[in-house]
């Protein structure tokens, strides 16, 4: 009788075993860290307000930047809504941002080349992050 062809019990379960721990790693890499969606969001935020301070100042007509849970925009003192460009309406990448701006009120941004400071504190769940503009119009931001 010739030998057999095929593969063995146990070379079929050291692929099945790899093909698991293959799946499993990529299935981690898939969802997306909620720290990194709200520090993105940050980021992103913090150059379209230094750009929008830019704008304001340029233009000498001071934009109001508003936001909501599910997103934000920025907005002409006539109240037409920047639809185009890179200060166009945006949504946020984290799930359900709150956010407390200091001081209270409306955020506006206005043509004075030395500004109020403004911190914005970004909320999504249990993570927190801090936008502080200093008098020069620059945004940092940080963890608090």
């Amino acid at each position: 009788m010739k030998g057999q062809r095929g593969f063995t019990l146990i070379e079929l379960m050291v692929v099945l075993v790899i093909v698991g721990i293959a799946s499993a790693a990529i299935s981690l890499n898939i969802r997306p860290d909620p720290g990194k969606q709200l520090r993105a969001d940050g980021e992103r935020l913090a150059r379209l307000l230094e750009m929008a301070q830019s704008e304001a100042q340029a233009d000498g007509q001071p934009l109001r930047w508003q936001s909501d849970r599910d997103g934000y925009r920025f907005v002409r003192a006539d109240g037409q809504v920047l639809a185009e460009g890179p200060l166009k309406p945006r949504r946020w990448q984290a799930e359900t941002v709150k956010v407390q701006a200091e001081p209270r009120g409306a955020v506006w941004l206005d043509g004075e080349w030395i500004g109020a400071p403004l911190t914005l504190r970004l909320h999504s769940g249990t993570l927190q992050l801090e936008l502080a503009r200093n008098a020069a119009g620059q945004v940092r931001v940080s963890q608090p």
